[in-house]
């Protein structure tokens, strides 16, 4: 049936950050090439650090991306604060704790929710739902969902994106009691509504293996700030080495670089975390979610949607615990002496281990920065799983016209990045 030649070309791919073209050829049946052709423009922010003062970095770094902004300005903070041997308070570690579990649950809302949802409904975007009904119920139900995690992200950030109040040593301004009892009562209202996202996510059919090794932090309450680096196979990572495991390689055809851990794809996320951790989630979130959880620790490439699912659901139970146990007070600002020095953060942002190396001179000024970002990470092995989902379709007598939704779906269910952009645009065939 697939004895022909042909190729599968996707231009400018949407719902994802920046540009990215998709190349895969099939010769005589069998794919030959899968050339995922990242093309943004470098807008080099790691020579944009050098020469900025380290303890206002954080801010700059921060607008690398605007949805994942948190997660940068939390793991700068992280690597300063590593540099210069400042010890946060349990008040701040407990307030960034809360601020990643904002971001996580309005970051992820809006990747399953609005974006990946329609694929199991059959839908091309949340805008085709039924006007009425359970279809419009539940996109009022996404929106519930991410609205607490930014209200979650302005009580103890200040802001949803690019928050003001993280610095190092602490926070410039911390919640107050009123405020923080609002957040709780807003999680606690949607709880139940992310609860039944999970069990859509659990039914999904869609299924695809992935023969790869999984990385995350590993820690004993599943916090996206500490802990060690674990892989899959058991191997435990310190952070000063994680960057020497790691082999940065030039993809020919990609403006983007990608990474190899010990000479092999790997891939960072909540698929990833969800098969390291899941033992250390919240008791709440074992307790709602014991069926679902069963499905870890899985290679199915489409769990790592219901892992962020799942991860949506441990970041309210989490926060509200947090938040109810905590009575925020005003810290003494920490004296803090600028020398030279280096550092290293390293943390769980919501599509997997971001990592930051920075130098700093003796004037307090960066002097050299070295970021992996989770996409890079997962570059390599999303080109190869989808080469190997075009050639496994193919194997199983799907007609080329249904594969590029499948590789849709794939790249999907990575969510390499988010973007505004409604679906993917047109597919030409060769």
């Amino acid at each position: 049936m697939h004895s022909h030649n042909f190729d599968i070309t996707i231009k400018d791919l949407s719902k994802i950050e920046g540009h990215t073209d998709l190349e895969v050829e099939v010769r005589e049946g069998k794919v030959v090439s899968s050339k995922l052709r990242i093309n943004e423009n470098k807008r080099f922010f790691t020579q944009a650090a050098v020469g900025k003062p380290a303890l206002g970095v954080h801010q700059i770094v921060s607008r690398i991306c605007g949805t994942c902004s948190i997660a940068h300005l939390m793991c700068c903070i992280n690597c300063v604060e590593s540099a210069l041997k400042v010890e946060p308070s349990e008040q701040t570690v407990a307030l960034r704790d809360l601020l990643l579990y904002g971001l996580n649950i309005r970051d992820h809302a809006m990747h399953l929710y609005l974006f990946c949802l329609p694929d199991i409904f059959g839908k091309d975007s949340v805008l085709e739902f039924a006007d009425k009904g359970y279809e419009h119920d539940l996109v009022h139900k996404a929106f519930d969902v991410k609205s607490a995690g930014n209200d979650l992200c302005v009580l103890t950030g200040g802001r949803a994106v690019h928050a003001p109040f993280p610095q190092v040593g602490g926070f410039l301004k911390v919640p107050k009691k009123e405020d923080a009892k609002k957040v709780v009562q807003t999680l606690r209202k949607v709880r139940a509504a992310a609860v039944e996202f999970v069990d859509i996510f659990h039914k999904c059919s869609c299924h695809f293996d992935s023969d790869t090794t999984y990385i995350s932090l590993r820690n004993n309450r599943f916090s996206y700030l500490d802990g060690d680096l674990m892989t899959s196979d058991g191997l435990c990572i310190g952070h000063s080495n994680f960057r020497t495991h790691l082999e940065k390689t030039v993809v020919p055809y990609s403006t983007a670089p990608g990474f190899e851990f010990q000479g092999r794809p790997y891939v960072v996320g909540a698929l990833s975390r969800m098969n390291i951790n899941k033992d250390t989630l919240h008791r709440s979130t074992v307790k709602e979610l014991s069926k679902s959880l069963k499905a870890f620790p899985s290679a199915n490439v489409f769990h790592n949607n219901l892992a962020q699912a799942i991860e949506i659901v441990h970041s309210i139970d989490s926060a509200i615990e947090l938040l109810e146990g905590m009575d925020f007070k005003e810290e003494p600002k920490k004296q803090i002496k600028l020398k030279r020095c280096d550092g290293i953060g390293v943390l769980e942002a919501p599509r997997g281990t971001l990592y930051y190396n920075l130098s700093i001179d003796g004037e307090g000024k960066i002097a050299f920065a070295d970021l992996v970002i989770p996409t890079s990470q997962n570059q390599i092995n999303m080109d190869k799983d989808i080469g190997a989902l075009v050639q496994d379709r193919l194997d199983g007598g799907m007609g080329k016209d249904d594969i590029p939704l499948e590789i849709e779906k794939l790249i999907r269910a990575y969510d390499p990045c988010m973007s505004c952009a409604t679906h993917f645009l047109r597919v030409k065939w060769k």
